[in-house]
């Protein structure tokens, strides 16, 4: 089987689509399929040998993502040459758009996998005019696919909702080997200078979408009792960096991106994890956390809730609501024995979640899709064999 991949993110990007991405083509490496992607170009591009490089721009809102300016007589050709048995897009923008209009002029079968919420990211920069066009046009995009692959039912609810249909599950794993409870170390404390007994995180892209008011709100809104005792490391990057690191109290501090062994560390060494984000289709930070033993407080909205079991690995909290998430962060420190035991249940439910569990199923429905068709195709070559050979006796 050949697979061709269009996205308008890919690594060295860091995101949840770019890093899903990068597992699922490595899956299909180790499986002998042949992969080619198309992506925008990158300052620091690798998978040269694999990848068919378009050219690009920054985005003026999220500079370190590109806008792709696809030349589309150059993909059909590479496409064409490439010969894949299926095309896969992951993004329903300009990439994804050329690999479309690509697969259907040469009549290649076309699945789709759906990653993220723009219509909420629309809102939280200011465009909510354009949410009235979203879901019209993420029908028309997805009507053609023979398959949309969603991380969460959550996801797979709302797209039905929506009217897509031909939907199906591809959920995410997690590396627990990687991010274990193993790799607590007091050396976080020291590198970062924190003295306080307690440590909160929050892991993700310092952004709008990510509700990150909220969790400031929180530890602005602290009481005293809880404040002198927890502090918040925030690890990662994007656009509100620098109006977080104005507005937030001293107890807070930021580590910036941070990844592998140095990542892994960091979890380990926390005591809770805080994730007020309402957008996630899955929310690949705090599976990591479970993994590393935390248990956690999240926004009861979006996948992340079939993550955190309320009230068994960690609690809801009222999306959008800071008073919900102190309500939640005041019942763990009061409660400090049964938000371990959160905690413990949390590194059980991760243990079940592999990658290699994930991949299979999106893997297994490719392959089917991709049989399908070459086996209507060879019956279609035979009826026409049959019919030049009735006319040729005639």
């Amino acid at each position: 089987m050949r697979i061709a991949v269009f996205s308008d993110t890919f690594i060295p990007q860091i995101n949840g689509v770019a890093l899903t991405l990068k597992r699922w083509t490595d899956y299909l490496s180790d499986r002998g399929v042949e992969c080619k992607l198309f992506v925008p170009t990158e300052p620091d591009p690798s998978y040269e040998d694999q990848v068919c490089r378009l050219a690009s721009l920054p985005l003026l809102l999220y500079p370190e993502y590109r806008f792709a300016i696809p030349n589309l007589l150059r993909i059909r050709k590479q496409l064409s040459r490439f010969k894949p048995d299926l095309v896969h897009i992951a993004t329903p923008f300009n990439v994804g758009l050329a690999g479309l209009s690509a697969a259907q002029k040469l009549h290649i079968p076309v699945v789709a996998s759906y990653h993220t919420h723009f219509d909420r990211y629309l809102e939280s920069y200011r465009f909510p005019f354009a949410r009235s066009c979203y879901w019209p046009y993420i029908k028309w995009f997805h009507r053609s696919c023979r398959a949309i692959f969603a991380p969460s039912l959550e996801t797979i609810s709302l797209l039905e909702a929506k009217g897509l249909s031909n939907l199906a599950l591809w959920t995410r794993g997690v590396d627990c080997k990687l991010f274990t409870p193993a790799k607590r170390s007091q050396r976080i404390r020291e590198i970062y200078g924190i003295k306080e007994r307690y440590l909160l995180l929050f892991v993700g892209r310092l952004a709008p979408e990510k509700d990150m008011d909220i969790l400031f709100q929180l530890m602005h809104r602290l009481p005293d009792a809880i404040r002198n005792q927890v502090h918040l490391l925030v690890v990662g990057d994007g656009p509100m960096m620098e109006q977080a690191r104005q507005e937030v109290p001293q107890n807070v501090t930021f580590a910036g991106y941070q990844s592998g062994e140095s990542l892994a560390e960091l979890y380990a060494s926390s005591d809770l994890f805080v994730f007020p984000s309402s957008t996630e289709t899955f929310g690949n930070v705090v599976l990591e956390a479970a993994a590393s033993g935390l248990p956690a407080i999240v926004a009861n909205s979006g996948g992340v809730t079939e993550i955190v079991q309320h009230g068994k690995t960690g609690m809801h909290a009222q999306a959008r609501n800071a008073e919900s998430f102190l309500a939640a962060l005041t019942d763990w420190f009061e409660h400090p024995d049964k938000w371990r035991e959160f905690g413990a249940r949390a590194r059980a439910y991760a243990l079940t979640r592999t990658w290699d569990q994930a991949m299979e199923a999106i893997y297994t429905r490719c392959l089917q899709i991709a049989e399908t068709e070459n086996n209507q195709l060879a019956a279609a070559s035979q009826i026409l064999t049959a019919i030049t050979e009735e006319d040729e006796i005639a």
